[in-house]
């Protein structure tokens, strides 16, 4: 009898310590649950750091990176540079110390953020660069060839003076940041063009940072310098809008021709309207949308190439019609 107790009581011994194993399993296995639920429901937070949104052609490119972020899930956070690369450092550090997964990047200069990417290598941050390249070596670089873009404007200012060997005229270069890869490789393709021709000479203007208050102000000295002048080349369609200002006011729109890069919708109505000449595409929203898409790739551990070419084209009189669209405010890359 004494040991029919003792075995019952085992009995319920062990019974409670499997029930509260049990209960306890399952509790373990609900605290961790929810854990493994956050991490695949955590946000990708994409860091941009972009050179300047006091451009049409950089707010249009950041407005594409938000928006396709958006619709892939993530976010992303910017910030303006301003044009100062000190600035610029201090920025990608603090997107950094912010917890970023992944850096897309516009740079200020093309060597003075190497102590940004070194930060970035060192938390394991990857990096892709847009519009502009670095000296350093980075994931990838989406962008575009601006060097034949910037050919391709030269070829077609040497066929508005006169075609190949026969060209003559002077022509004003309206130049974009001093020191910028864009605007070197914009300048560089455009006098692989002209400078063949011994009929053309070129004043090189100052450096109106692509933007297109400056470009007037600029224009205003050399035109009155340059009375002569035949064709206007801006190293983007903003600042050859702001010659076309001035060229108006001097009642001489008639008499010069004007070519830029860009595709800025208000270029390429005037080139409908007989007032501008050629613009080279360069569609930022397509530049956002692809970036932003390759950020999430590299993420993921998909390779790439070292030059991601967004592709461009000529716009003239001939084509013009076909990419006027009132919603834009750049055209965008036919298919």
């Amino acid at each position: 009898m004494k040991k029919n107790r003792i075995y019952a009581v085992l009995a319920m011994v062990l019974s409670l310590a499997l029930l509260i194993s049990g209960c306890g399993g399952q509790a373990g296995e609900n605290k961790e649950k929810p854990a493994e639920e956050g991490a695949k429901d955590k946000k990708v937070v994409i860091g941009f750091s972009q050179c300047t949104l006091d451009s049409p052609f950089y707010v249009a490119l950041m407005d594409a990176a938000k928006a396709q972020a958006a619709a892939q899930g993530a976010e992303l956070v910017y910030v303006d540079a301003q044009n100062d690369i000190e600035k610029q450092n201090k920025d990608i550090q603090d997107l950094i110390t912010k917890g970023i997964d992944v850096l897309i990047l516009n740079p200020v200069n093309p060597s003075g953020v190497s102590p940004s990417l070194q930060a970035a290598k060192q938390n394991n941050i990857p990096v892709i660069t847009v519009d502009r390249p670095t000296d350093t070596p980075v994931a990838t670089f989406v962008g575009r060839d601006n060097k034949k873009m910037g050919e391709a404007a030269g070829q077609e200012a040497v066929n508005l003076l006169g075609g190949e060997g026969k060209a003559r005229g002077k022509i004003i270069e309206l130049q974009g940041d001093a020191g910028g890869k864009v605007m070197m490789d914009r300048r560089d393709g455009f006098h692989a063009a002209v400078d063949k021709e011994a009929g053309i000479k070129v004043v090189q203007g100052p450096y109106c940072n692509y933007v297109r208050s400056e470009a007037v102000k600029a224009f205003q000295d050399l035109l009155q310098a340059n009375p002569d002048v035949n064709l206007v080349y801006a190293h983007n369609d903003d600042m050859a809008l702001g010659a076309l200002q001035v060229l108006e006011q001097n009642k001489m729109a008639d008499k010069v021709k004007i070519v830029g890069i860009d595709g800025l919708m208000e270029a390429i109505k005037a080139i409908e309207g007989g007032k501008y000449n050629a613009t080279v595409l360069n569609d930022p929203a397509l530049l956002g949308k692809i970036v932003t898409d390759t950020a999430l790739g590299v993420l993921k551990g998909e390779k790439y190439p070292e030059f991601i070419d967004a592709g461009t084209g000529l716009i003239t009189k001939e084509n013009a019609a076909s990419y006027v669209n009132d919603k834009l405010v750049f055209a965008e890359t036919q298919k």
